[in-house]
């Protein structure tokens, strides 16, 4: 069991699926602690939610390597419909992967500047909370052709086109 384990954490491709959720799952998460922490008006509160935003928002980037290394190694796997949702899902990943990136500077920032600037905490934390939860679509819009791939089962519309 322990080898099997060992094996599969050495394909890109089990990295991938297995890192994919934390940009989605741990995104909204953290949104919903970082609005209860504006309601409550709790800036430890907030603290950690950003910090758990930041977190979310950075692991995107392991999570586009690995599914950039395993690229190849899953268009074999797949049939016509899922080589055109691979090629759509890798599309959508490399073009808004910056959302990303931004949030993820834009949490830091929202950590960080408070410190000097109190007055700045709430508008930086509603900021990052609205950016957030646009980045948390853009995830599930990726995510929405990355599921179609190898699940038959989701391929509920015709795939898109391809090139």
């Amino acid at each position: 069991m322990i080898e099997t384990l060992l094996r599969d954490l050495r394909q890109p491709e089990y990295i991938h699926v297995l890192l994919n959720p934390v940009p989605v799952y741990g995104l909204g998460v953290a949104l919903i602690g970082l609005i209860i922490s504006l309601l409550f008006r709790s800036r430890a509160g907030q603290v950690v939610s950003l910090s758990l935003v930041l977190f979310s928002a950075a692991m995107a980037w392991p999570v586009y390597e690995f599914g950039e290394k395993s690229y190849d190694n899953v268009l074999t796997m797949s049939d016509d419909d899922g080589r055109a949702w691979l090629e759509a899902h890798e599309h959508r990943a490399e073009r808004l992967i910056p959302c990303f990136y931004a949030l993820a500077i834009l949490s830091t920032i929202a950590i960080a500047v408070p410190l000097k600037f109190p007055k700045a905490a709430v508008p930086l934390v509603v900021a990052t909370a609205v950016f957030g939860f646009v980045v948390l679509g853009v995830g599930a819009y990726i995510a929405q052709a990355g599921g179609k791939i190898r699940h038959r089962e989701f391929r509920t519309v015709a795939p898109p086109k391809t090139d």
